[in-house]
């Protein structure tokens, strides 16, 4: 998972609040707008009942019907649960007349018991006894034909955000892959898309910089759950590469998708009544979701950077060297269709003193662009900074930045123009991609 300054693990260490790293406290913050959602600290409220019946889920209900009999792996993390809570590994494990053989795991571990970025080998998990089969190794993302051979069919419960470079969904795309070229059925449990399916925004992936960070050609925000994904997959053409699903392995290749109950394109997570599972250490609740696809592209080159304090990442925003009064004025100017920013103050984790941050308030869900602040940012950044951190970038970052973000194009006219560059203009041509991208998407879709 990407974050910033490490989009790759997802675990970067937030900054200090502007202005509590002062030998004396700062002065009586202005009191807050509004209040701003629990910190990542307070646990969340059990959730109620949900009306959304989950993938595994329907499974269940349907007698294990589609996996009976057959020798089987999962690829899931902590996430991956029923609607009751149980981890989708318990639930098939108990199942009648199904052997689960082995374990699949990303990044983190199936526990996440390792430290984001971390290669690990095959182990044991502790709490099933089962073998897990690493595809965070060092080596490979992409299952081996030696992890498959076992198995009639691989099934997938990963619980996705819906934002390109959240890289579960390029693990689902390796998995397929793997299970095509290797005659292994390939079951996805199907799950939410917290964003709901309504939303597709911000560029798409060129054909050369795909990677592991970004192994859809799709808007940076897609709006589709990870079977309708895998259906894509299945159908649709693809550029030959890495990433790209081989013709050959499409046409004999297996694919199930069980599709949810219940749920709609028009559902957001906070309408499912499905309690949110932290699917990695910065994407703690949907608070964090939202603003994933907000600010990570933005606080990935420049001094920008998310959070306050060590609470609301991704929602909150400041830069290294620019005050937050002059960051406000600079924030409230744009042009950001249902988001108001926000003064808030919560306490230093350091110094336990009081700081005051900038918050990102999604005040009309409709009308927010997901992508947008990001390029904002960017180009904020080139005005605000001593030199355009585009053009100063080392190669690494700026091969790491093309593989997140996607268009060579706007990194390059970014490069040349700086704080000239024409972000509306990029933008309106983005939303016409992303709204032919949609339209065209309607074909895999399977919920309305």
């Amino acid at each position: 998972m990407f974050s910033v300054r490490r989009l790759v693990s997802l675990l970067a260490p937030l900054l200090a609040l502007a202005g509590c790293s002062a030998n004396k406290p700062p002065a009586a913050p202005p009191k807050p707008l509004f209040t701003p959602p629990p910190s990542l600290a307070t646990p969340a409220p059990p959730a109620p009942a949900s009306p959304v019946m989950l993938g595994i889920d329907v499974l269940e209900a349907e007698a294990f019907a589609t996996v009976k009999g057959k020798r089987l792996g999962l690829l899931t993390h902590p996430a991956g649960v029923n609607r009751r809570g149980e981890r989708t590994s318990d639930v098939l494990r108990r199942a009648p007349g199904v052997k689960l053989v082995a374990l699949f795991a990303v990044e983190h571990g199936i526990n996440n018991e390792f430290a984001a970025g971390k290669n690990y080998l095959d182990y044991t998990d502790p709490r099933t006894g089962l073998p897990v089969r690493s595809l965070y190794d060092g080596k490979s993302r992409k299952p081996t034909k030696a992890q498959l051979k076992d198995l009639d069919a691989l099934v997938i419960d990963l619980q996705d955000i819906g934002t390109r470079s959240y890289t579960f969904i390029s693990a689902l795309k390796l998995a397929l892959i793997a299970c095509f070229e290797n005659g292994v059925e390939c079951i996805v449990l199907d799950r939410p898309n917290p964003l709901g399916g309504l939303k597709a925004d911000g560029p798409p992936m060129d054909a050369n910089q795909m990677s592991y960070v970004g192994a859809w050609r799709v808007p940076y925000v897609h709006g589709l759950t990870m079977g309708e994904l895998a259906r894509m997959a299945k159908e649709a053409p693809e550029t030959p590469g890495q990433y790209g699903v081989p013709e050959a392995a499409r046409a004999k290749g297996k694919l199930t998708v069980v599709p949810m109950r219940g749920w709609t394109r028009a559902m957001r997570w906070s309408e499912t009544g499905l309690a949110w599972i932290a699917t990695s250490p910065l994407v703690q609740d949907f608070e964090a979701v939202k603003g994933y696809p907000m600010t990570g592209l933005g606080c990935e080159l420049g001094g920008f950077s998310h959070g306050v304090g060590n609470q609301h990442a991704f929602r909150g925003v400041s830069h290294a060297i620019v005050k937050l009064d002059a960051l406000e004025k600079e924030l409230r100017a744009l042009p950001l269709p249902g988001v108001r920013v926000s003064r808030i103050s919560v306490p230093n984790a350091r110094t336990g003193r009081p700081g005051t941050g900038l918050y990102l308030e999604i005040a009309d869900y409709d009308a927010w662009r997901p992508t947008e602040l990001n390029f904002w940012l960017m180009k904020l950044a080139c005005r605000l900074e001593p030199k355009n951190p585009f053009a100063t970038a080392t190669a690494a970052d700026r091969s790491l930045f093309l593989h997140l973000m996607g268009s060579t194009a706007f990194f390059n006219d970014l490069v040349a123009k700086g704080r000239n560059v024409d972000v509306a203009a990029w933008l309106a041509r983005w939303r016409e991609q992303a709204r032919i991208y949609q339209e065209q998407s309607k074909r895999y879709w399977i919920y309305r």
